[in-house]
């Protein structure tokens, strides 16, 4: 078997190539050295990145500072909306027919059961022209036919010891600061929270 082995086993012969003119080997030169980043472009970005931060906590601070400027703005017209609401009740009873008839009677102003007219083509007075001495017949001041919460304890602008309830007027508390006395306490750390262990 080692013949058979050796017969087909053929010597091996490796073909040589021919060289080529042109291509000689030689060593490669060493890389040229990386340039290193320049300083001022490091310096630019490091700014840069510390520009926007700071922009972006400064328009930060003004949103905050913007919010709490308009919830001191809401809870002032909130404030004002009430003290307006207060103003426009109280115009409202001084302006009713029962606050104008107390102040009436309090001048001396009675009704006249018998109205007289004048007609202005020649001046003529009708009807009975007679000046009412007596009281009137409605009392404006004692007990009016309806009452009014609004003006009970108001004084009169001709007589400011009476009220149209009849009774004297009360005094008038100090009030602080110039501020309204009727007004709610004002909520300045949001609503009112019960303390819990």
């Amino acid at each position: 078997m080692s013949t058979a082995t050796n017969a087909l086993r053929a010597p091996s012969v490796v073909p040589v190539r021919p060289e080529r003119p042109g291509r000689r080997l030689h060593a490669v030169e060493a890389p040229a050295r990386r340039r290193r980043p320049k300083l001022l472009y490091g310096v630019v970005a490091v700014l840069g990145a510390f520009l926007i931060a700071g922009a972006q906590m400064a328009l930060s601070i003004m949103t905050t500072q913007g919010t709490y400027e308009i919830s001191a703005l809401t809870q002032q017209q909130r404030d004002l909306t009430y003290q307006k609401q207060i103003l426009y009740d109280e115009v409202a009873g001084l302006s009713s027919p029962q606050y104008l008839a107390a102040n009436a009677a309090a001048l001396g102003m009675v009704i006249d059961e018998s109205p007289s007219y004048l007609r202005l083509s020649d001046g003529a007075l009708l009807g009975a022209g007679e000046v009412s001495m007596g009281g009137s017949p409605i009392e404006a001041i004692g007990r009016g036919a309806v009452p009014n919460a609004l003006i009970a304890e108001t004084p009169l602008v001709t007589a400011p010891d009476a009220t149209i309830g009849g009774k004297k007027a009360p005094v008038a508390a100090p009030v602080e600061d110039g501020g309204v006395v009727n007004t709610p306490p004002p909520i300045t750390d949001g609503l009112p929270t019960p303390s819990t262990h």
